[in-house]
């Protein structure tokens, strides 16, 4: 056997011991909150939850008692690039929840005791009805609603984790990240959990949040990026704390008809949140996993085109010279992010007490951003289940929503 390169040399030590040691210029290593190293297991951060998710947790058999969150083990988390690929790098089969649903949601809208539309075009609350009970139909005519709502809330929801991962499930593939703390037990259900931050050593300020407050579409570094996202909010700050989400359907509308030319059919480069080293040149900094999906794509469920980028995780246009490719997408992030009368704003509170509340919403046509100005002075805690969608694609034929809806272009 010939003896090992020096490339060979150095992966074996990252591998084993020397990842440790390799700071990320932004906390993107997860650690172990006792001894500061990627362990995984059970952090000791329980007594620090609030008592609303003790109380969820303690009614639905979620045991905290040895820890929280559970974190990956270390032999679980990719440290190389083509590991992190191999994650998810085939197609599966996508079912269109949405897509043979009544469009009148009859059984959905039946059943509730109020239906309000909070903005003309994005953004619906649905009273009355609890989520972790809906028939399948109604789960049908909710996809078809978020669909064509962009996001779909609900507040006064007695929600088990348990209910909300087989929702998600129903709704496609459920997401396990193979980096993110998650609720013990279930790896599919990842938490939203400010205070967890600052143990990491995460700190903001009022005029910095380095874990909420950006413009972001979830996933979009996925072969399959993700579908529906479903956040349950179980401690909510007494003020503050909203939530804002834009519509791409009505981005791609702001467009010029000369502009939404142009970019039908052009594709972008997505990147991951987290980094890590190439097999092959690992002392070349750590690198993110890029994958190609349209900028203009077509929804499986309404038809309509959306415009598909975001300020986070989109990087570059394909076949434009960088500052080409810099200058249009600065637009393109503009358009979502200036625009109020494509954007609808959330306040979490329920109206009763000790209940929680559910946002659902449509990662393919949107964007949202959290707002950080409560500024960790009241508990926020939150379960998150990401369902992932279809490959996405364009079709030239599709129609855009207003004209669909038979609006003015003008």
């Amino acid at each position: 056997m010939s003896p090992p390169t020096a490339t060979e040399d150095v992966i074996v030590s990252l591998k084993a011991t020397n990842l440790d040691a390799i700071t990320d210029n932004g906390g993107q290593i997860l650690v172990d909150l006792k001894k500061g190293k990627p362990k995984g297991g059970r952090s000791p951060l329980a007594h620090l939850l609030p008592p609303t998710t003790l109380a969820r947790f303690e009614k639905y058999g979620i045991d905290v008692s040895q820890g929280y969150p559970e974190v990956p083990p270390q032999e679980k988390i990719p440290t190389f690039l083509d590991e992190a690929f191999a994650v998810r790098n085939e197609g599966y089969p996508y079912v269109d929840r949405g897509k043979n649903a009544d469009p009148e949601k009859k059984a959905l809208f039946g059943a509730a005791t109020e239906v309000i539309h909070l903005t003309k075009h994005i953004g619906t609350e649905i009273v009355g009805l609890q989520l972790q009970a809906l028939t399948n139909q109604q789960r049908d005519e909710l996809a078809l609603l978020i669909a064509e709502r962009v996001v779909v809330f609900f507040r006064d929801q007695d929600l088990s984790p348990q209910k909300q991962l087989e929702l998600g499930e129903y709704y496609g593939q459920v997401e396990k990240h193979p980096q993110a703390q998650h609720l013990p037990g279930h790896d599919g259900i990842t938490i939203i959990w400010p205070e967890l931050f600052l143990q990491l050593g995460i700190s903001s300020t009022f005029k910095q949040s380095k874990t909420t407050a950006r413009w972001h579409t979830d996933l979009t570094h996925e072969h399959q990026p993700a579908g529906i996202t479903h956040l349950h909010n179980d401690a909510i700050p007494k003020v503050g704390g909203d939530t804002v989400w834009a519509s791409g359907y009505a981005a791609f509308d702001k467009l010029s008809p000369a502009l939404q030319e142009f970019l039908e059919g052009k594709t972008a480069i997505f990147k991951s949140a987290h980094t890590y080293f190439d097999r092959n040149d690992p002392l070349n900094g750590k690198k993110q996993v890029e994958r190609e999906h349209p900028i203009i794509r077509t929804h499986p469920t309404t038809g309509w085109k959306s415009l598909f980028v975001n300020r986070t995780y989109t990087d570059r246009i394909v076949g434009l010279e960088p500052g080409e490719s810099e200058v249009i997408l600065e637009y393109l992030f503009g358009v979502f992010e200036k625009n109020l009368d494509i954007q609808v704003r959330f306040n979490w509170k329920p109206t009763k007490a000790d209940l929680g509340t559910s946002a659902l919403w449509d990662n393919r046509i949107s964007q949202h951003n959290a707002i950080w100005d409560y500024e960790n002075s009241e508990p926020r805690h939150g379960t998150r289940v990401t369902s992932l969608g279809e490959l996405p694609f364009y079709d030239s034929e599709s129609k855009s929503q207003r004209q669909s809806l038979g609006l003015s272009l003008v």
